[in-house]
């Protein structure tokens, strides 16, 4: 019945198009908004993967597969009259002018920081929050909310006041980590490890550089050389087990030297 249907450049037109498919698939029929949850985590690791990788015609495939999440959400909703995709790009907007006042309206923000006091203090008195940290999700992977929370109270002005102060607070929970190791204390180790992670995403915080981006590119680079190593050894016929380590360690050193990946 829709076999002549074509792509378009039109918002509206994929709209129309989830709507048919809604109606007509079976698959997309029976879909639910808990269904589509783990899917629209993956769509969005997909798509960060493809920033990574520096690859756009990657990343314009994975922004529609997002977008897609957003109209399959939205249809959803709307079928039980609960919201419907304008009323999803009228929150934003109206959340965007909002939030922006040192743009929209009179308000003075001259510089990154400002705003972002700003927008926190409209979020907190919007939402009638008692805490400024009560807008991280919990779910959030546990380095990426450390980072956030971090933001969000040095966004008002609860933060170190120099870097040296940040890297001395890094010693001070390494030796602690140290100390609890030497013991043998399992359960002061494991609290005092999770000091030390939570300073280290604190002193990166301070630098521009994002925790979780920075041990995800670190996965990759340690994913790439010792998939290298296996790979050569394969080639002599050879496993893992068939090596020494410091054999091991010389096909590890070529990798780096390849300059297939970053590091």
């Amino acid at each position: 019945m829709n076999k002549k249907i074509k792509p378009t450049r039109s918002f509206d037109d994929l709209v129309k198009i989830m709507t048919i498919l809604r109606k007509e698939c079976p698959w997309d029929r029976k879909q639910t908004h808990d269904s589509l949850k783990d899917l629209m985590v993956e769509e969005v690791y997909e798509a960060i993967d493809a920033i990574d990788q520096n690859n756009f015609d990657e990343l314009k495939k994975e922004l529609g597969d997002l977008l897609l999440h957003v109209v399959f959400h939205s249809e959803m909703a709307s079928e039980t009259n609960h919201f419907d995709i304008e009323d999803v790009i009228y929150g934003i907007q109206e959340k965007l002018i909002r939030r922006h006042p040192h743009v929209f309206e009179d308000v003075e923000a001259k510089t990154s920081d400002k705003v972002a006091r700003n927008w926190e203090a409209i979020k907190m008195q919007e939402k009638d929050r008692d805490s400024v940290l009560s807008g991280v999700p919990g779910i959030l992977p546990a380095l990426l909310r450390a980072q956030r929370m971090q933001e969000k109270s040095a966004a008002v002005g609860f933060d170190w006041p120099e870097w040296d102060d940040v890297w001395a607070k890094l010693e001070e929970e390494l030796e602690e980590f140290r100390e609890a190791i030497q013991i043998g204390d399992k359960e002061e180790s494991k609290k005092e490890f999770g000091d030390l992670l939570f300073s280290l995403v604190n002193v990166g915080r301070f630098f521009d550089l994002e925790a979780e981006d920075s041990l995800r590119l670190t996965n990759n680079k340690f994913q790439y050389r010792f998939q290298y190593i296996e790979k050569k050894l394969a080639e002599q016929n050879l496993s893992l087990e068939d090596v020494t380590l410091k054999e091991m360690d010389k096909l590890w050193e070529e990798a780096k030297e390849t300059g297939e990946t970053s590091g």
